[in-house]
């Protein structure tokens, strides 16, 4: 069976499904690999042009007529929430604008709400792809943004402040691991193709698991990150015992968000 699956070139996502995309032995499927960033990922999904999709948390709600969300591949944890950071000063400022890594990100909807629980004002929200928000934060042509990814490793290093780590406060406000993202299925598979896909992605994670080394050729090519303490990095954050089961505290964290996405 030939199936189409989307998921972003980050050291965590190639992580746990390069043996997936490489080919696992026996395997009943053959895969169209889409790489994309998590907010194109998004879009993706609520167009229905994917069959297996990993994409923020928070997009669930909007495409759960057509997609099953898998209790595996996904990225939900503690202490690895996006930062709201600032180019300009150590203090956030309300009479500047917030730039956003996509609408659709679980990282705005964390940004939300931290602000409306924090602030008094109505915040100015602008949009760009999560690589942009940091080339812009460095360039300080945006004074304040959201990052994820790679970029919660080199802020520092960058001259950057941290103004709020939007995780932190999170867990702090739900009592829940923060739910980044999470792998989808097309419900018109049906639940047996369905139990087969989380199957091949515990598998291709176990496979990840048990090698000596983090870093391979292939999660080094599509991440473009020439630091492989960064890479290392990411995958040690984003990639745990959640991403192989999602479990009861996972699930509840899920349910916590979705609750919020719907209420909005």
């Amino acid at each position: 069976m030939r199936l189409s699956l989307g998921i972003s070139s980050c050291p965590n996502d190639t992580y746990i499904y390069e043996a997936l995309v490489k080919g696992l032995e026996g395997s009943p499927f053959d895969w169209d690999v889409h790489f994309a960033d998590v907010q194109t990922l998004n879009e993706m999904v609520r167009r229905g042009e994917l069959d297996v999709a990993k994409v923020s948390a928070q997009v669930y709600p909007k495409v759960e007529k057509d997609y099953v969300c898998l209790g595996c591949g996904g990225a939900i944890g503690y202490g690895c929430g996006p930062l709201l950071l600032s180019a300009v000063g150590e203090s956030f400022d309300d009479s500047l604008p917030v730039t956003l890594p996509g609408c659709d990100t679980t990282a705005a909807l964390l940004f939300r709400f931290w602000h409306s629980r924090t602030r008094n004002v109505p915040a100015d929200l602008r949009y760009a792809l999560f690589d942009q928000v940091y080339r812009s934060l460095r360039s300080k042509e945006a004074p304040q943004g959201v990052v994820i990814h790679e970029h919660r490793f080199t802020w520092k290093r960058d001259g950057l402040f941290l103004l709020q780590d939007l995780g932190a406060f999170w867990e702090q406000e739900t009592g829940t691991p923060i739910p980044l993202g999470i792998a989808l299925a097309r419900r018109e598979l049906g639940p047996e193709t369905v139990k087969l896909v989380e199957s091949e992605i515990r598998k291709s994670l176990q496979m990840a698991r048990s090698r000596d080394t983090l870093i391979t050729d292939f999660i080094s090519e599509k991440a473009q990150i020439e630091d492989d303490s960064v890479m290392e990095a990411h995958i040690r954050m984003f990639v745990n015992d959640f991403s192989e089961n999602v479990g009861e505290r996972g699930q509840a964290a899920l349910d916590h968000l979705w609750t919020l996405v719907r209420g909005l």
